[in-house]
């Protein structure tokens, strides 16, 4: 295959890969306004979209596949897709966190007043700038980008332990509310997972770019 083909079967590998992280972003703050709304259908809606991210993951591992096989990638091309492999496996189980979520929201039908949960809220404003900031330091290879996801984890662990707080002084003040706050707290740990997930992606960006992971280098004789 020539070169400037090639070149456009990476691009469309990214553009789908961008593909994949705006739906997961929507599932996240679809999730979220579920469970803030009570909505139980817009719960239902958001939760059947995971089937989508679930497709694109499958368009797009055929598509790293295709290109490995066919052009037997080595150095830069080959970190750039295998990353690309890795990361969609993060960004799927991000919306099976968000579905998750949606299952949560169709228990609330009256909605979940977060006014004494501010942390959790900031939480989930943190996490969808993480998961659009990731996806942009892949796309982009921009390694300070993708270092900064990797440091930012540490504030969503804090507000996430602030929840843990603020949910066991809400059972003290309130004990009616336990199974309330039981859910809240269901709530904050899918979030965290979902920094997790957020940190993965952010790794293998480092990789794609320096041949770096983890401290180790892999294919460095490529």
């Amino acid at each position: 295959m020539a070169r400037p083909i090639y070149d456009e079967e990476l691009r469309q590998l990214k553009s789908e890969l961008v593909e994949m992280g705006d739906l997961v972003k929507q599932a996240i703050t679809g999730s979220f306004e579920a469970v803030t709304q009570g909505s139980i259908d817009k719960a239902q809606e958001i939760a059947s979209r995971d089937e989508l991210v679930n497709a694109k993951e499958r368009d797009i591992e055929a598509r790293c596949l295709k290109l490995i096989l066919r052009e037997q990638p080595v150095a830069a091309d080959l970190r750039d897709i295998t990353a690309a492999l890795k990361i969609i496996t993060d960004l799927e189980r991000i919306g099976d966190q968000s579905a998750e979520i949606c299952e949560i929201a169709e228990t609330l039908s009256n909605g979940v007043d977060l006014s004494k949960f501010t942390s959790l809220v900031e939480m989930a404003e943190k996490i969808q700038k993480q998961v659009s900031d990731v996806v942009d330091s892949y796309v982009n290879l921009d390694l300070d980008k993708a270092k900064a996801c990797m440091a930012g984890d540490a504030e969503i662990n804090a507000l996430f332990d602030q929840t843990k707080k603020d949910i066991v002084s809400h059972i003290v003040e309130h004990a009616t509310d336990e199974s309330y706050v039981l859910e809240v707290a269901m709530i904050a740990k899918y979030l965290e997972r979902i920094g997790d997930h957020v940190v993965n992606i952010a790794e293998w960006v480092e990789y794609a770019i320096t041949g770096i992971h983890k401290g180790k280098a892999i294919y460095e004789n490529d």
